[in-house]
């Protein structure tokens, strides 16, 4: 009996390569697929490397990495051809995985108190074709944000194509001698790209003071005008701004009552203005709506809210209104989606549309005459819930509602006096009613009292002119 010779088998081999980076952190595990004489799928070793087993000589394949957020891959694939079977691991497949990062260009700047102010750079690399966010913070080192510099706190969003933003931080151009003091400057959760190496700079502002000033700066209408531009607008003041504010109290000449009267109605002026209004303002009674807790509202919470709401926005230019138009409608939007807003005990998406607005309707009471009922008239309730009802989980109908709500005229007349209040110890003393000094909100609750008593007359009831007059406040910029 003749027996076949069994067929022979193919001779196989195993694909090696590797998924590298030379220029940032390595990539997680990268998926690849294999096609052409044959398909298949693997993903990388802890060490990068990667296999595909059993694959037949002679025939072409194409390995291709599936696509792995915040990283590029260079080549996007690659064909291989095998040399001969003694030799497989000739063509062996190499991918630099190249990251898209987001950070600053150096660890440490320096700059003069006199200087006014510092600029930042952030810069990205790789990819840098789609838009990317990263938040930003300062935090005192031996310098503090009440004295020596203005915290910043926000938000950088770079667009399409886009590699450079700059952080501006405000230095405070004392008259005391100081010793060089130290304040750092951090990026966190980045969006669409990954924090690079240098994720934290060190500031340093050297003095400028040989000797202590006698005068303090604050009794100078050009500091004393610039720093409300920086203490309410977190900007430098445009000039014909600054020249108006100036020549307010400059008009008086050496007439010493004229120009105490004319500094306290310059700084209200302030918080008074549609600049204020529409943007610090507005951003607290967001969270009166949506929270009903002004006590609770941390300057550190309200600081970055304020800059982005504000940013580029310089009331009477050219395009102002546009762009903080924009401004709202990007920072409702971004409001409702936030944790805390989207909380089981806040504002979860199992709402439906009538209990979102009665929700947010209650926190609209007066404080002083709750049974005036909700600032809401049935009517204004009922459009909303209509207008919810298309779709109570929509992001841009919840901020559309909350927007509503918070510039409702009646809203607006009852949280007047406390935002007043609250805004002095933000603008003037750069920190909360109850923090340091004060263990309480005794003094919120007396300048409170004297606002309402006065009807919000603030000259009556000398509350701006108790905080520019405070040692706590010219404590700031020197004796």
């Amino acid at each position: 009996m003749i027996v076949p010779a069994p067929t022979p088998t193919p001779p196989t081999y195993t694909l090696r390569g590797q998924v590298g980076s030379f220029n940032g952190p390595p990539p997680p595990t990268v998926s690849l697929r294999l096609s052409g004489g044959q398909t298949g799928t693997t993903t990388t070793n802890p060490d990068g490397s990667f296999a595909f087993t059993g694959l037949p000589f002679c025939t072409d394949f194409t390995v291709t990495p599936d696509p792995l957020e915040n990283y590029t891959f260079s080549p996007s694939s690659v064909t291989v051809t095998p040399a001969n079977q003694n030799n497989p691991n000739q063509a062996s497949p190499f991918f630099n995985a190249i990251p898209k990062l987001v950070g600053f260009s150096q660890p440490s700047f320096t700059v003069g108190e006199g200087a006014g102010s510092v600029k930042i750079s952030v810069t990205r690399s790789g990819d840098i074709s789609a838009p990317a966010t990263v938040f930003y913070q300062t935090a005192d080192g031996t310098a503090s944000d009440r004295s020596d510099y203005l915290a910043a706190i926000g938000t950088l969003r770079f667009g399409p194509n886009e590699s450079t933003k700059q952080i501006t931080v405000f230095a405070t151009d004392d008259v005391r001698p100081e010793p060089s003091e130290t304040f750092t400057l951090t990026l966190s959760a980045p969006s669409g790209a990954l924090l690079g190496t240098l994720s934290t700079l060190v500031v340093t502002i050297t003095d400028n003071d040989p000797t202590n000033g006698v005068n303090n700066p604050a009794d100078d209408p050009q500091f004393f005008v610039r720093q409300h531009y920086l203490d309410f607008f977190n900007r430098e003041p445009d000039a014909d701004g600054l020249a108006f504010w100036v020549d307010q109290i400059t008009s008086c000449g050496s007439d010493a009552a004229c120009r105490e009267v004319r500094r306290i109605n310059v700084s209200a002026a302030f918080f008074l203005s549609i600049e204020f209004q529409q943007t610090g303002y507005l951003v607290y009674k967001a969270n009166q709506a949506a929270f009903n807790s002004s006590e609770g509202l941390e300057l550190r919470e309200f600081l970055p809210d304020l800059q982005e709401i504000g940013r580029g926005v310089i009331i009477g230019q050219p395009g102002a209104d546009q762009r903080l138009e924009a401004n709202k409608q990007s920072f409702f939007l971004g409001f409702v989606q936030r944790p805390a807003f989207l909380a089981p005990t806040a504002y979860p998406l199992t709402l439906t549309a009538t209990e979102f607005v009665d929700k947010l309707n209650s926190n609209t009471f007066d404080p002083l005459n709750p049974g005036a009922g909700p600032a809401l008239t049935p009517s204004q309730r009922q459009a909303l819930i209509d207008q919810l009802g298309m779709d109570a989980t929509s992001p841009t109908l919840r901020a559309q509602v909350l927007r509503s709500v918070a510039e409702n005229g009646i809203f607006t007349q009852r949280q007047f006096n406390k935002a007043f209040v609250l805004m002095q110890y933000f603008g003037y003393l750069r920190r909360k009613p109850n923090a340091t000094p004060d263990t309480n909100f005794d003094g919120y609750n007396f300048w409170l009292r004297k606002l309402i008593e006065f009807n919000g007359n603030f000259v009556k009831a000398e509350m701006v002119k108790a905080f520019i007059s405070s040692d706590e406040y010219r404590g700031r910029f020197g004796p």
